[in-house]
C-alpha cells in the first residue's frame, strides 16, 4: 500500500482549516444578499425525520419521481434512511448504514466477484442495483456517505423503476443539493485506532434564486481487531443550483472519491487443513485462528478506489400539475487492487509440529465509465372525479467496462520450509504481515465490454376517491452487451467475442386502501429481469450464452417474481412511521446442469418472509429507527451433480437448503433519549442469525456448507450540546467487543468483522 497516512493527513488539514475560513464566509457575502435564516424550526438531536441537522424540516420521503404518491401510499417495502442517521451512528461506507436496515447482508468478493459493494437484498445479489440520484452507479466501488443526504432502500422485484436487476431490490443514495439558506457545518473526530476523521458541508445562498454547496472529507485510520489494516481517504462534493424556487431550476455537480487501503479478506476456512475432508474446528467450518490474523503482505497488497462524476439536472414546472425533470450523469471509476486470499495457495502442511502455508492472491483491474441520461414528465390529472398521479420516462445509458488482473511475481519473501517450496509462505496460526517482500506487479491482457441500455417507463396512481389507490407501473427495456473475453499473455493474447442483446418488459400492480389519511393496507405484485451478464453479482463481466448444449445459445434472463402484502401507519402529527410486511419472492429461469451434459434453464430459488419497520419520534424526546426481518429461504431446483465413470447424474445436496446470503433472522433498532436538555444517550443493537456462504443468490459456497454463525453486536452514543453552534459526539462502536464474522464466501476464506472502537467528534454548525 503506497504511503498510508500522508495524504489523508493533508487533505485533513486543508478540510480543518476550511472550516475555519467557511464558518466566515456567510459574513462575506453582499449587502443585498442578507442570509435566510429559517423559522419555526431548532435544530434537535433527537428529532429524526422532521428536523433535518440543518434545523430544515424533513420528509421522509424518496426522491425519484417514479414514486408517485408518498411513501404511506405505495405498495411495497422501501425504507428511507435520513442523514440525522448517517451521522449519529458515525457510519462512514455503506455498509456501515445498511446495518441499520435488516434483511441486507454483503457478500464476499473472491475470483470473478469484486473486492466492492456487494449488498444482498431478499437473498438476491444486488451489487449492480445501487443508484445515485436515481442514477445507475456502475463500476466495482467501496462507496462513502459523506456527501448523503439519505438513503432509500426500495425491497422485492423492482425492474419497472430500474430496468434490468436482481429481482431482490436496490439502494438510492440521495446527494446533498444546494439550498436556499446560509449554513456552515464541520466536524473533526479522533478515536482509537488511529482514527481521524474530518468532513466540511458548507451552503451559501449566492442570490435570490441560487445557491452553491460545498461538501469535504478527509479520513484515516485502523480497523478495529484487525493486524497491519488500515485505510486512507479523502473526498469533494460539490453543486450549484439557479432558478431555485422558480419554474426552472438547473443543478450542477461534481464528486470525487479517493481512497487508499490494506484490503481484507479475511481468516481462512477449515479446508485450508487438508480440503474438504478436514476435520472442523466447530460446525461453521471457520479455522481456529486468532480473529486478528492478517495473512496480507504490506509490502505488496494494495486496494485503490476513485470515482469522478459530473452531473447535470434540469427541472421545469410547467404549472402546479405538471413538470419535467432531465438528469445527465458522466462517471469514471477504477477499482484496482492485490489481494492476499488466505484459503488460495494449496493445502496448508504440518511442519515440525508447524502448520504452514502459501499465500494465495487474488488482483483486479476495473476501470468504468458510464454516460446516462434519465427524463421523467411528472405530474397529476383528472379524469371525471378520478386522480392520476404519473411519472413518464425514459432513460438511456452506455456503460465502458474493462477487467484485468495482475501478474505478479515475487523476486524475495518468507520463505517456505521444505517440503513447501518457494517463497510467500506463512505460519497459518502466527501470519506476519510484515513479511519482506519484493517484486514486480504487471498487468495482464484486458477483456472489455460494452453495454448500452434503453429504458421506457410509466406510473399512475390513480386514486377512486380517498380511501382507495390502483398503483400501476410498466417498462420495457433494450439491453445489449458486447465485448471482449481476453486470455493467454500480453504477448500472446487471445481475444474471444462475445455478445448479447435482450428487451423485456416488467410490470407492478398495487392495491392500497387508507383506512385514514395517514395509514393504508396494500398488496401488490411486481417482477422483475436479470440478463445473463449480471445474473452473478458483477459488473456486467459475465458471458452471455451457457455451457454444454448452450455454449453458443444466449440465454433468456432469469425472471423474479414478488408478491407482497402490508400496512402502514404515520402517527403523532407524521412524527413515527410504522411499516409492515409479508412477501414472497421467486426466483426463476436460471441455467442448470439437468442431465450428464445437458442443461436448462429451469433452475429455481424461493425467499419468503416478515419485514418490520419503525422510524421517527415516539416523544419529543425518544428517537428510534430499525425493524426485524425473517426469511425462509430455498433452492427450490439445483443442478445435479456428476459422478464416476461413466458419468452419471445424482441430486444435489443443496437442493432445499437454505440460499446463501440469507439469514433467517436480522433486526436492528437504534434508539437514542434526550435525559437532559444538553444530553443524549442511546445506542444500536443489531443482531443477525447464521448465514451461509457463498457468492451467488443460489446456495452457493460447494457442498461443504460453511456458514457465519449468528452474533449480536451492541453500539453506544451520546452527545452534548456546549452551546447552540457546537456539540460532542461520542460512539463505542462494538461496544462488547464480539468477535464475528460478517460474510463468509463458503470456498475460501471469511471476513472478521471490526473490534472495539470509540470516537470522539466535535460537530460545528453555523
Amino acid at each position: 500500500m503506497s504511503d498510508p497516512r500522508s495524504s489523508a493527513l493533508k487533505a485533513l488539514l486543508f478540510a480543518s482549516s476550511a472550516a475555519g475560513m467557511l464558518c466566515a464566509a456567510p459574513a462575506a457575502l453582499a449587502a443585498d444578499e442578507a442570509p435566510v435564516t429559517t423559522a419555526d424550526v431548532t435544530q434537535d438531536a433527537t428529532n429524526l425525520g422532521t428536523i433535518d441537522v440543518n434545523g430544515q424540516r424533513v420528509k421522509r420521503e424518496p426522491k425519484d419521481p417514479q414514486f408517485v404518491t408518498p411513501l404511506v401510499d405505495t405498495p411495497r417495502t422501501v425504507t428511507v434512511i435520513p442523514q440525522q442517521i448517517i451521522e449519529q451512528t458515525a457510519a462512514t461506507s455503506l455498509q456501515d448504514i445498511l446495518r441499520t436496515s435488516p434483511g441486507i447482508t454483503f457478500g464476499a468478493g473472491e475470483g470473478g466477484q469484486p473486492l466492492a459493494d456487494r449488498p444482498f437484498i431478499r437473498g438476491q445479489a444486488s451489487g449492480n442495483n445501487i443508484f445515485v440520484d436515481g442514477i445507475r452507479d456502475t463500476g466495482g466501488q467501496q462507496r462513502e456517505v459523506f456527501n448523503l443526504e439519505q438513503v432509500e432502500v426500495i425491497k422485492g422485484a423492482d425492474s419497472v423503476y430500474s430496468g434490468r436487476g436482481s429481482g431482490g431490490g436496490s439502494i438510492n443514495l440521495g446527494s446533498k443539493a444546494p439550498r436556499l439558506t446560509n449554513f456552515v457545518n464541520g466536524s473533526v473526530g479522533a478515536g482509537t485506532d488511529s482514527y481521524l476523521r474530518g468532513t466540511v458541508d458548507a451552503n451559501w445562498q449566492v442570490s435570490p434564486t441560487a445557491a452553491m454547496r460545498l461538501n469535504l472529507m478527509a479520513s484515516q485510520g485502523d480497523v478495529a481487531g484487525r493486524n497491519a489494516v488500515d485505510f486512507d481517504k479523502w473526498g469533494v462534493g460539490a453543486a450549484i443550483a439557479v432558478g431555485l424556487g422558480t419554474p426552472t431550476t438547473i443543478t450542477a455537480s461534481y464528486y470525487h472519491l479517493d481512497s487508499d487501503q490494506m484490503p481484507d479478506y479475511g481468516i481462512p476456512l477449515y479446508t485450508k487443513r487438508g480440503g474438504a475432508t478436514a476435520p472442523r474446528p466447530d460446525a461453521s467450518g471457520i479455522l481456529d485462528v486468532p480473529y486478528d490474523s492478517f495473512y496480507g503482505l504490506k509490502a505488496r497488497d494494495y486496494l485503490n478506489n476513485k470515482v469522478d462524476s459530473l452531473t447535470l439536472e434540469i427541472e421545469h414546472r410547467f404549472n402546479d400539475n405538471l413538470a419535467i425533470r432531465n438528469v445527465t450523469r458522466y462517471s469514471q471509476t477504477l477499482n484496482d487492487y492485490v489481494v492476499t486470499n488466505p484459503g488460495d495457495g494449496g493445502n496448508a502442511q504440518q511442519i515440525n509440529g508447524v502448520w504452514w502455508m502459501k499465500r494465495g492472491l487474488k488482483s483486479r483491474w476495473n476501470p468504468a465509465e458510464t454516460l446516462a441520461n434519465v427524463t421523467d414528465l411528472h405530474g397529476s390529472f383528472l379524469t371525471g372525479g378520478i386522480k392520476h398521479d404519473f411519472d413518464i420516462g425514459l432513460e438511456v445509458s452506455r456503460e465502458k467496462n474493462k477487467n484485468a488482473s495482475y501478474t505478479v511475481t515475487t523476486l524475495t519473501g518468507s520463505a517456505c520450509p521444505a517440503p513447501l517450496t518457494g517463497v510467500d509462505c506463512t505460519p497459518v496460526y502466527a501470519p506476519n504481515p510484515n513479511d519482506p517482500w519484493t517484486g514486480t506487479i504487471t498487468r495482464g491482457v484486458v477483456s472489455t465490454s460494452d453495454t448500452d441500455a434503453l429504458g421506457v417507463y410509466a406510473f399512475d396512481a390513480i386514486h377512486f376517491g380517498e380511501k382507495l389507490i390502483l398503483n400501476l407501473g410498466l417498462r420495457w427495456d433494450d439491453y445489449s452487451v458486447e465485448g471482449v473475453n481476453a486470455t493467454g499473455t500480453v504477448a500472446a493474447p487471445v481475444y474471444t467475442p462475445s455478445s448479447g442483446d435482450w428487451d423485456f418488459v416488467n410490470y407492478q400492480v398495487g392495491l392500497v386502501y387508507k383506512p385514514t389519511a395517514n395509514s393504508s393496507l396494500y398488496a401488490s405484485f411486481s417482477t422483475s429481469s436479470t440478463p445473463p451478464t449480471i445474473s452473478a453479482g458483477d459488473q456486467n463481466t459475465g458471458t452471455s450464452t451457457g455451457s454444454g448444449n448452450f455454449i453458443a445459445t444466449v440465454l433468456d434472463p432469469e425472471e423474479t417474481e414478488s408478491f407482497e402484502i402490508g400496512a402502514k401507519a404515520n402517527l403523532f402529527g407524521d412524527r413515527l412511521a410504522l411499516s409492515g410486511a409479508l412477501f414472497h419472492l421467486t426466483r426463476k429461469n436460471a441455467a442448470i446442469l439437468v442431465d450428464v451434459g445437458k442443461y436448462e434453464q429451469v433452475g429455481e430459488a424461493e425467499v419468503k418472509g416478515l419485514e418490520l419497520g419503525v422510524s421517527g419520534n415516539i416523544t419529543d424526546k425518544w428517537q428510534v429507527f430499525g425493524g426485524y426481518t425473517w426469511m425462509d429461504s430455498e433452492l427450490t431446483r439445483a443442478a445435479v451433480l456428476t459422478t464416476g465413470t461413466p458419468p452419471v447424474a445424482i441430486p444435489n445436496p443443496l437442493q432445499g437448503q437454505q440460499l446463501a446470503n440469507t439469514p433467517e433472522h436480522s433486526a436492528s433498532l437504534f434508539t437514542t433519549y434526550r435525559v437532559m436538555p444538553k444530553l443524549s444517550l442511546g445506542g444500536g443493537v443489531y443482531y443477525v442469525s447464521k448465514s451461509w456462504g457463498g457468492n451467488q443468490g443460489g446456495a452457493g459456497g460447494g457442498t461443504n456448507r460453511v456458514y457465519a454463525p449468528e452474533y449480536t453486536r451492541v453500539d453506544l452514543f451520546a452527545s452534548y450540546e456546549i452551546n447552540d453552534s457546537a456539540s460532542l459526539q461520542l460512539n463505542v462502536q462494538n461496544a462488547g467487543d464480539e468477535e464475528y464474522i460478517i460474510r463468509t464466501n463458503g470456498v475460501h476464506h471469511a471476513d472478521v468483522a471490526p473490534g472495539r472502537s470509540a470516537i470522539l467528534t466535535l460537530n460545528l454548525r453555523y
